[in-house]
């Protein structure tokens, strides 16, 4: 029953991640990285597969060395960030502008103490 349930929250993160690489405030890799944690529970085939990735491997082998991101990746979060808080003060009305920007504050500095890999 555990297999079925990590495999079925790796495959909605892999999903989540998919969709994280076009919508600006989703992000991709930290649910491609739940992904292969859900994987190394329920399928090696799979983790391997995101452990070999050409674009993904590294990452999530650096968060499990280090828990390190990358700069390019503090960055690439940082300018999404800046992106949705664009969107927000064309679109949003008061109060609800204010969601992304904490969101961005939060884990925006979250993300900066990371070490880099």
């Amino acid at each position: 029953m555990k297999r079925h349930f990590y495999l079925i929250a790796g495959w909605a993160s892999l999903g989540l991640g998919a969709i994280g690489a076009f919508l600006p405030l989703l992000p991709t890799v930290p649910f491609v990285i739940l992904a292969a944690f859900c994987f190394a529970r329920s399928s090696p085939r799979l983790e391997t597969w995101l452990l070999t990735h050409p674009h993904f491997g590294r990452h999530i082998a650096a968060w499990r060395e280090k828990g390190a991101i990358s700069r390019k990746g503090k960055i690439a979060a940082t300018a999404a960030f800046a992106f949705s808080i664009m969107l927000a003060a064309i679109f949003a009305p008061w109060p609800w502008l204010m969601i992304p920007v904490i969101a961005a504050a939060v884990t925006g500095s979250w993300i900066w103490t990371r070490p880099e890999g």
